[in-house]
């Protein structure tokens, strides 16, 4: 995704050199740290986004950090209706963080200004074209809004108190646009943070394994909707000025009008075309120096592949979405990756390892450092599938050809191996190759990778917003098979989803299962792990065997978060019927883990 033509660029420039139109400053209540509030940047479109700079009071020239999102440069977490739960998990897992801060501007996933004004940087925060106080047409991740955050770089790279040199950070949408206006090349853009952000619009956003995504209704109508511009009902309050924080109210038709819906929009292109072509950027044209931080259960490792950039690492941790981006180790490594890009610090960056991965263990977690991802020694290890017994086993072979059934919307087949007789570590992505039939024309595939302890409990982990999550989810609509041997990798087939291929109903058919992350844990001795799949979402119900592990303590995290969302609306004619596994002999399915250090 880029900008075609010199004109846009070009107009791009010339509004930079612009004057800004000049915005009352506030009184920040911050010793040494200056706030504009509201100040309108003009777009190529003649459109003024608005926009939030928080500055040091010392004269001079500073590197600028910079963010755009939709969720309301003025809203406080602390008392928005759709981030009270996250800012109470974030106060319990850091009860000291209003101590280093007044916290009254920190914003959702968003970073706090009070902590970098006061180390030589100025932090831009702007609503996004459509949201909070700027207006137009509100559409996340469009080639439009990545335009207007070019536009944004190079104004602020032109401003009299900026160094020329500007980073981006934020998490979730903040770190997903990272990618996409770093594909741009905007004038002023030296370095990008995305924390934990999406890369592929279809297959980590719209679509999992060709199975539609249901999850972004809640965050469109809850989080972003709520804030759109000229929303005259939001329940949002300006932390600055009291009033209402998506400006001057709109007739709800012109509301309408003015906002196009991704997930409408997801229904309507099923398919990987266009749409989200316009979307996803081409990572060849990423080159500034990146860190790119991933989590186990969360968006994850496809941007850090997808990009160029020559200095680039990659950190992946345990935790949920939020809480781990305002932790002071963050703080410090974002500090020191930020100082050497931006400020030309010899901090030494450039000897910080290249892969840095949390691995998980039932106790705990702990930090290991390689040169590469996946990591080095990284061995794949087939564990294959007998539907006969229900077990799965790394042998050298398959088990005799057999098969079994289960209900196409129901629940399905789980494969346990034998207890570990030693400690063992898997770490790595995850491939599941199964061979299936379906008495119908299509069957879809919830795969989950388990971890059972010696009590028969399932161990759970940190999710993204659910607390107790798996190793590892993988999701297929078969009638989306096809692979394309040029991009897949010898743990990952890459699905093109560019069509629908019906089953013959009884035919066997050879399918790989996609997950979009990879997975990390040392089993210890007596320790298992079980495969599960079936025809609907794999969850944990009130009253499940099970024990949280150790890998990421969250206080209250008995509520699952901001959202979860079973998928719906599956026809039972095309996915109700009786789905079959076959395993063994010429049909041998198995799971493939990523093994570290030599086999048993």
């Amino acid at each position: 995704m880029r900008m075609t033509g010199l004109a846009p660029l070009a107009l791009a420039l010339s509004l930079a050199m612009t004057p800004q139109t000049r915005a009352e400053p506030v009184n920040s209540g911050v010793p040494g740290m200056i706030f504009d509030h509201d100040v309108p940047v003009t777009m190529t479109d003649g459109v003024q986004l608005r926009v939030n700079i928080y500055r040091p009071e010392k004269a001079g020239r500073y590197p600028v950090l910079m963010l755009m999102g939709p969720y309301g440069k003025d809203t406080s977490m602390a008392d928005a209706p759709a981030y009270r739960t996250s800012w109470a998990k974030l106060i319990a897992k850091f009860p000291d963080l209003c101590k280093a801060s007044s916290c009254r501007y920190i914003r959702f996933e968003a970073p706090d200004p009070e902590r970098w004004v006061a180390n030589g940087y100025i932090v831009i925060h702007a609503d996004v074209r459509g949201a909070g106080a700027s207006p137009g047409v509100l559409d996340p991740f469009s080639p439009r809004e990545t335009e207007d955050y070019a536009t944004l770089v190079t104004w602020a790279a032109h401003r009299p108190w900026s160094s020329g040199k500007v980073g981006l950070i934020g998490t979730s949408f903040q770190a997903i646009n990272q990618y996409q206006v770093a594909a741009l090349h905007p004038e002023g853009l030296a370095a990008i943070l995305p924390w934990e952000g999406a890369f592929d619009q279809y297959r980590e956003i719209a679509y999992y394994g060709g199975i539609l995504n249901p999850a972004w209704e809640f965050w469109w109508t809850h989080q972003v909707v709520t804030n759109q511009n000229g929303n005259g009902e939001t329940p949002l309050i300006d932390s600055i000025s009291g009033g209402r924080d998506t400006g001057t109210p709109l007739l709800a038709g012109v509301l309408k009008q003015n906002r196009v819906d991704p997930v409408e929009a997801f229904a309507r292109h099923p398919f990987d075309d266009a749409y989200y072509h316009q979307r996803t950027p081409d990572g060849r044209e990423i080159t500034v120096p990146m860190l790119d931080v991933a989590n186990w259960t969360d968006w994850s490792t496809a941007g850090y592949f997808a990009a160029a950039s020559p200095q680039k690492w990659l950190r992946i941790q345990a935790g949920d979405h939020l809480t781990p981006f305002y932790s002071e180790e963050a703080l410090a490594l974002q500090k020191r990756f930020f100082d050497h890009f931006l400020k030309g610090v010899d901090n030494g960056w450039e000897n910080e390892p290249r892969v840095a991965v949390q691995v998980r263990r039932p106790d705990g977690a702990a930090w290991r450092y390689a040169t590469t991802w996946p990591l080095p020694h990284t061995q794949g290890e087939r564990w294959y599938l007998d539907a006969a017994t229900g077990s799965m086993a790394a042998t050298s072979q398959a088990p005799a050809p057999t098969d079994k059934s289960y209900p196409g919307l129901g629940e399905g087949l789980t494969f346990t191996s034998a207890p570990f007789d030693r400690e063992v570590e898997f770490t790595g992505p995850i491939g599941v190759r199964l061979w299936v039939s379906a008495s119908t024309a299509d069957m879809d595939i919830f795969a989950a990778v388990r971890l059972i302890d010696p009590q028969g409990r399932d161990v759970t982990f940190m999710g993204n917003s659910d607390p107790n999550v798996p190793l590892g989810l993988g999701y297929l609509r078969v009638s989306h098979r096809a692979t394309d041997p040029a991009r897949s990798t010898a743990f990952s087939a890459f699905h093109p989803h560019l069509a629908s291929e019906p089953m013959t109903p009884g035919q066997l058919y050879p399918v790989d299962v996609e997950f979009t992350e990879p997975t990390s844990i040392v089993a210890p001795k007596g320790y298992r792990l079980a495969l599960t799949v079936q025809g609907k979402d794999f969850g944990y119900g009130p009253g499940a065997n099970t024990v949280h592990a150790r890998d990421y303590e969250l206080p209250n995290s008995s509520n699952s978060g901001l959202f979860f969302a079973a998928h719906p609306n599956r026809d039972p004619a095309v996915f109700g019927g009786t789905d079959t596994i076959a395993t063994g002999g010429e049909h041998a399915s198995y799971l493939l883990l990523p093994r570290i250090g030599p086999r048993p």
